[in-house]
């Protein structure tokens, strides 16, 4: 019952959001309180699962709270410009060599495997160039997306580091064998991104332009420009990155302090600080508060004990016969299985399980974590409504959770089916 209860709540949330017919926050929270009253918890037994789901995230939405705000403020004082400059003066308006370099310039940020920092530093550098040339932005947030998810299967990302610590295994046993599905994955998401880039090219034609990054910039916005703090800002920028990557600090309080110092030195004068953040509230708010009704969205999947219900039940629908093909079935699985499990719920819930039945049929458990990391929260992560980043990732954009799921669902799901292909060629994972 538990299972098939979990199972309707993930799959009447997406139909919600896919057809808007209720925004992303309000699906979050009352879809799973519906079903979480239907499976006969009390009010006061749920919220105290929605509060616990909310303390899980605080520290992410914190952390997207001031990331945003901090990366606005870099794209309002104009940080980003000469970025944007050498890249038009390279495509020379050409949206194919564009949305090209999105996906190879999205892919080197995203070796330190944080998808967070990867999604606010190409978007930030890219949007206004896609909105100057009027590429479609689901192309924008569909191919950062696309890149990062091959690139997520290094060992020092989040997930590869659940699926090793569930598995007691290493990098050499984990990450190696994977190495030719990840670079088969990397020409998947190049091919990916020339074939669309041929379709701008087709709809918009070469555009040969000088762009001036204050076209069209309202007078307000124009003010905003700090060009003489162009060199603070930008080392303020580095620094803060290499501190991200080397963990020197918790990352939510890394950004409450640069953001207030970026705010302070670049708008030292009250009204201005004022105008900033009234202008940029609205997308802190959407953004944050996204994160906090996930947090009520997971806590009472997880505090229901929905999460475990469904993850046995998937394992009980291989079939005794068929038991050599569970690792072929994991990873045909793993980047769909994104939409319904946590990170955690998943490497430490659901692969232990499969694990264990791969042992029952005398087949590798590792082979399972490899199978695992094809899809599940690498490729599948920035579309899954149960991580914050891909909701910083839309809303960066300003596009809709569900036109972006649409829209590169397909191509992520061939992410995942390239990569396994490469993987049982190999014997990363075998039959």
């Amino acid at each position: 019952m538990l299972s098939f209860l979990g199972f309707s709540t993930i799959l009447i949330f997406l139909l919600l959001i896919i057809f808007k017919r209720l925004s992303v926050l309000t699906a979050l929270v009352l879809v799973p309180v519906v079903f979480g009253i239907i499976a006969g918890f009390s009010v006061k037994e749920l919220s105290e699962m929605m509060l616990s789901g909310i303390k899980q995230v605080a520290p992410t939405g914190i952390l997207l709270m001031f990331a945003v705000l901090y990366f606005s403020i870099m794209l309002d004082v104009g940080l980003f410009d000469p970025v944007i400059a050498l890249i038009i003066r390279y495509a020379q308006g050409d949206p194919l060599k564009i949305i090209m370099g999105t996906a190879v310039l999205t892919m080197i940020v995203h070796l330190d495997g944080d998808g967070t920092a990867t999604f606010m530093i190409v978007i930030s550098a890219f949007l206004p160039l896609y909105t100057q040339l009027q590429i479609n932005r689901l192309i924008l947030t569909g191919i950062v997306a696309l890149s990062v998810g091959p690139m997520h299967l290094v060992p020092w990302s989040g997930t590869s580091a659940r699926a090793m610590a569930t598995l007691n295994s290493d990098a050499v046993h984990i990450f190696n064998p994977n190495i030719p599905a990840i670079i088969a994955g990397i020409v998947w998401v190049l091919f990916v991104a020339y074939y669309l880039g041929k379709k701008e090219r087709k709809r918009l034609g070469i555009v040969l332009l000088n762009y001036d990054p204050k076209t069209n910039l309202s007078e307000e916005k124009k003010g905003f420009r700090r060009p003489s703090l162009l060199w603070f800002n930008a080392i303020t920028t580095i620094a803060l990155i290499v501190i991200l990557m080397k963990g020197w600090l918790p990352t939510p309080v890394l950004f409450v302090i640069a953001s207030t110092i970026a705010l302070l030195i670049n708008f030292p004068k009250l009204k201005e600080q004022q105008l900033v953040l009234k202008a940029h509230g609205s997308n802190i708010f959407l953004v944050s508060g996204m994160i906090f009704a996930a947090g009520v969205f997971s806590g009472i999947l997880t505090g229901t004990k929905m999460i475990d219900a469904m993850a046995h039940t998937l394992v009980s629908l291989i079939p005794q016969e068929h038991g050599n093909l569970l690792p072929v079935l994991t990873a045909l699985t793993s980047m769909p299985a994104s939409m319904l499990f946590t990170p955690d719920a998943y490497y430490f819930g659901v692969v232990p399980i499969l694990s264990q039945a791969a042992q029952h049929y005398a087949i590798d458990p590792l082979q399972i974590g490899r199978a695992a990391l094809l899809g599940q929260m690498t490729v599948g992560f920035p579309l899954s409504p149960l991580t914050a980043s891909t909701f910083l990732l839309v809303g960066l954009a300003e596009v809709e959770l569900g036109d972006h799921q649409r829209f590169i669902f397909k191509w992520a799901l061939g992410t995942t089916l390239v990569m396994t292909l490469i993987a049982l060629t190999t014997g990363s994972i075998q039959i």
